[in-house]
């Protein structure tokens, strides 16, 4: 495949995640405000620093506010994270590879668009924003779900399906990481109503209260940090996700399974594993910021290194088996050998 192809599809994909999660976590602060107590403070700023947007939407809005956040979260077409842009890149992805994909997904992804552009065009303003949040969560689902049912699963298909499990990974750990280091209560806070009310705010954020309930039933910070981070089940959870971009690594790359080429591969293979043997409270114990921020900047380094090999035509070296750190007897016997 083309590596021009493969780099449209891939950006097309996460795009389009990115579009249903910034909906999704605008959505859910505008409904925690309804539950939190009269005079609690409304916690807008927290959703830019989200988005790693901090320092343009503070040049060009100033305060953080109901009306400032949304506008920039949403239809503000200078903010390349806004969910119209979003739309806009991902279309445009959609139309330079519209040989590859089927006529549906060139269809709804324009229907998506021109629904979201719709909007902003609107009289009412942001006053309709609940209901196209709601449409933006349903058209992204429609969308994989069309990709899903009429694409056929080749190499472009596997693209699309490691841009998509990146990105979602990637904005869990941030919705995690919002709770844990911007929202985090005061110490009386700990353990009441008020805290009960942010922590299900950030399962609705990843629409994981029904299955976090289903699974451990009552609030617990470690459990939930050990539902969204390391559950190999839950198809918004971290581990699953980049479980599912490793297999979806090796199939592109045809790298067997348990060995490596690059050293993003290897990097994958680390994360993986770190993830399944992780233990919430030790994670939750040693400072889970700290924890997400070193996981953040690895998912950095894997997204240089699928640019670099697949997009930038980079030829792949033979594949390397990962090999375990030798014995001090055995170090010392290969040295007198050499």
């Amino acid at each position: 495949m083309l590596s021009r192809v493969a780099d449209s599809i891939y950006w097309m994909s996460r795009y389009i995640e990115r579009a249903e999660n910034v909906a999704r976590f605008v959505d859910v602060t505008l409904n925690l405000i309804l539950d939190m107590p009269v005079g609690s403070l409304q916690q807008w700023q927290p959703l830019v620093d989200t988005t790693g947007d901090t320092g343009e939407f503070g040049r060009r809005y100033g305060g953080a506010s109901q009306t400032s956040v949304v506008q920039f979260l949403t239809f503000d077409q200078e903010n390349p994270n806004s969910i119209l842009s979003c739309l806009r890149a991902a279309r445009d992805n959609a139309r330079s590879v519209r040989e590859i994909i089927s006529s549906e997904m060139w269809e709804q992804i324009n229907e998506f668009y021109l629904m979201v552009n719709a909007a902003a065009s609107d009289p009412r303003g942001l006053g309709a924003t609940p209901s196209l949040f709601s449409s933006v969560k349903m058209s992204s689902h429609l969308f994989t779900g069309v990709m899903e049912a009429t694409m056929t699963h080749n190499e472009g298909w596997h693209f699309a399906r490691l841009g998509r499990h990146l990105e979602r990974a990637d904005k869990t750990s941030r919705i995690l990481d919002v709770k844990y280091f911007l929202l985090l209560p005061a110490v009386a806070d700990i353990g009441t109503t008020y805290d009960d009310i942010q922590w299900a705010a950030v399962l609705r954020s990843a629409s994981a209260f029904e299955m976090y309930r289903k699974r451990h039933g009552r609030m617990s910070p470690e459990r939930i940090v050990e539902f969204l981070l390391l559950d190999r089940e839950f198809p918004r959870a971290i581990h699953w996700c980049m479980l599912q971009a490793r297999s979806s690594v090796h199939t592109i790359s045809g790298t067997p399974a348990g060995m490596f080429r690059t050293g993003f591969e290897h990097l994958l293979g680390e994360v993986c594993s770190e993830l399944a043997y992780g233990q919430s409270d030790e994670i939750v114990a040693k400072g889970v910021h700290e924890y997400l921020d070193h996981l953040q900047a690895r998912m950095n380094l894997i997204g240089a290194g699928i640019h670099d090999t697949f997009f930038a035509r980079q030829l792949a070296p033979p594949p390397v088996q990962p090999t375990t750190p030798r014995r001090k007897g055995q170090r010392r016997a290969a040295e007198r050998r050499a």
